[in-house]
């Protein structure tokens, strides 16, 4: 596969880097008195020397014949050095910041490459979206290797999303340097059952010679599992059990093991390394979501590969799953994921392997953060008008949209979504609620809130009704133009005034996240790119969520990152129970539910 990725093609400059190791011309670089991170043979091997010519690995050993007259010489006293991480499979969407900004944030952490899924955007704003996206990350030394999506929308027939993609799409959008792979193929019910358009998709995708990424969810891991492998899909980040990734890892698949801002899959999944004493080669490390807040408290795969080591995995054996690992994941290890002659170098300075502070980066052979700080500098990328004016809600918004009716009289059973905190799936409860004046009502001392998922795409006025548990919520309501994966606009409350409040709010700024309550807005995280992005820094963005954060305490909320959980409320490819704004999904079963249960 064409790698674009790099500053140039190993064929390009072989002659000059063979010429650099034998010592007949000095190299551009040469790092000194290392102890090298050896992911090719999972060891540390000290006092090593590594000569860098045309942004490519010449030498690893002694370089003391590769310094000549202009070599920059680094002096690592004997720090670490390590391959750069590589995040296997992240939406950068998720961490609220345009592409650029979200490169500023996570390189001087060590990340030198990610596999980047955007299909936030791209079910928002089409192809176009992507390649604002692009654009958007190419003025970085971040490589930014573009996974195309696969399910626009996520489970065609059970919402509506800004765009439609086809394997059509996919066999011309394949043709692109950037793109290596295909995004999460979350359609895995199309998949097992041999529809012919999932099929065509992930095809079309074998066709250009590269990689199906997965997201296979649910708990068969027999012939359902084999089924879904067996159409190409190479990895899954899915796995919220130690018995699924190792169900996986047995049958050639990549198992991603998640730790994100909300999804904290980690400790349990790494259980299927450290209590089966199994081979780690097809275990990879991700962080999927990221939030801005999480990148600049904790870090980004730094912080990732630090939390294995906390839960029993190795130190060089984590590092192997953001390097080498992931690289052989997308079959190009051949040019990334390891030090070893010919690579790209990539290279971070860690001072030890239990803290796991990165000291310096080096990207294609250039330094470009030291000390957790950016020395790359590029400029703000200018996003066009169409991508900042993205809500079209086809109804006017009042708090009498929110009335649920009911011929019932004073009781009903209704279905209502159970979140589980910090997990992406949910339950299906049946619950009695009151009836006042022929509508159902929040009911807040069971922890049951109205919701309303509003389409947004195309003006069709259109929104569907449910109830939610485990937000314990006492008063006001929440919305969000953040909703997997269609992006509609989703309202959680306790009264309809305040619904009404908080969905005119996110119409007004062009989309975000906000919360509210007696009238007043306490949070809001203003998102007009795409209803999804802000183009502003990390720092910037992070306060922001912070307010929020302390806003959505205010009126009760006690869940970790509740807006992440929040917004899978409208993923129809999550079991059990969904809404989207068509209606009740049973993702068990894939069929529309009524919302009231005759038991």
């Amino acid at each position: 596969m064409f790698n674009k990725f790099c500053k140039k093609q190993l064929w390009e400059c072989s002659r000059d880097l063979s010429a650099v190791a034998m010592g007949n011309i000095p190299a551009q670089l040469v790092i000194k008195n290392a102890k090298l991170v050896n992911v090719c043979t999972k060891e540390i091997i000290e006092n090593t020397d590594v000569a860098v010519h045309s942004g490519r690995i010449a030498l690893v050993g002694d370089a003391s014949h590769c310094v000549g007259e202009g070599t920059k010489v680094i002096d690592a006293n004997g720090m670490y050095i390590a391959p750069g991480f590589l995040d296997g499979h992240i939406h950068i969407e998720s961490s609220m910041m345009s592409a650029g900004e979200y490169a500023r944030s996570v390189i001087p952490h060590g990340t030198t490459g990610i596999y980047y899924d955007p299909h936030e955007i791209c079910n928002v704003m089409g192809f176009k979206g992507v390649e604002l996206m692009m654009k958007d990350a190419e003025r970085t030394p971040l490589k930014a290797m573009l996974t195309l999506p696969s399910c626009v929308p996520a489970v065609p027939g059970f919402e509506d999303s800004g765009a439609s993609i086809t394997s059509a799409d996919i066999r011309e959008q394949m043709k692109l340097d950037e793109a290596v792979g295909l995004g999460e193929m979350m359609n895995f019910p199309g998949i097992q059952f041999s529809n012919e358009e999932t099929h065509a998709i992930t095809g079309e995708t074998l066709k250009a010679g590269k990689v199906i990424t997965g997201h296979y969810s649910i708990p068969d891991t027999g012939k359902g599992l084999s089924a879904y492998i067996a159409s190409g899909a190479r990895c899954c980040h899915e796995s919220t059990r130690a018995e699924d990734a190792l169900a996986k890892m047995r049958l050639g698949m990549y198992a991603m093991f998640r730790e994100g801002s909300a999804w904290h899959d980690l400790k349990e999944v790494s259980k299927a390394v450290t209590q089966n004493k199994v081979d780690s080669r097809f275990a990879v490390l991700i962080s999927d979501d990221t939030h801005p807040h999480t990148l600049l408290n904790d870090g980004h795969l730094d912080y990732i590969v630090k939390r294995a080591v906390q839960e029993g995995i190795d130190p060089v054996e984590a590092i192997q799953m953001v390097t080498i690992n992931c690289a052989q994941c997308f079959m190009m290890d051949n040019e990334l994921g390891s030090i070893t002659p010919g690579k790209c170098a990539d290279i971070i300075f860690i001072d030890n392997l239990s803290d796991l502070n990165v000291k310096k980066v080096i990207i294609d052979g250039e330094l470009v953060a030291e000390d957790g700080k950016m020395l790359y500098e590029f400029d703000a990328f200018d996003y066009p008008q169409y991508a900042m004016n993205t809500m079209h809600v086809g109804e006017e918004i009042t708090p009498e949209t929110f009335k649920v009716k009911t011929d019932k009289k004073d009781k009903v059973t209704v279905r209502v979504i159970e979140i589980i905190p910090v997990r992406v799936g949910d339950y299906e409860k049946h619950i009695e609620l009151c009836v006042k004046d022929g509508c159902i009502e929040s009911d807040t001392e069971k922890d049951v809130l109205k919701t309303f998922v509003f389409e947004r795409h195309h003006n069709t006025g259109t929104h569907g009704v449910g109830f939610v548990k485990g937000f314990n919520i006492k008063c006001g309501a929440m919305a969000s133009t953040v909703a997997h994966d269609a992006h509609n606009l989703l309202v959680i409350g306790t009264n309809d005034e305040d619904m009404a409040l908080a969905a005119n709010t996110l119409i007004e700024c062009g989309g975000g996240m906000c919360a509210v309550s007696g009238g007043k807005v306490l949070g809001c995280v203003e998102l007009p790119l795409a209803g999804l992005m802000n183009v502003k820094s990390a720092e910037e963005m992070s306060e922001k969520v912070a307010l929020l954060d302390k806003a959505w305490k205010e009126i009760g909320c006690d869940i970790q990152s509740p807006f992440m959980t929040m917004a899978l409320i409208p993923l129809a490819c999550l079991p059990e129970l969904r809404l989207t704004n068509k209606g009740l999904v049973d993702c068990t079963t894939f069929n529309f539910v009524p919302l009231e249960v005759d038991e």
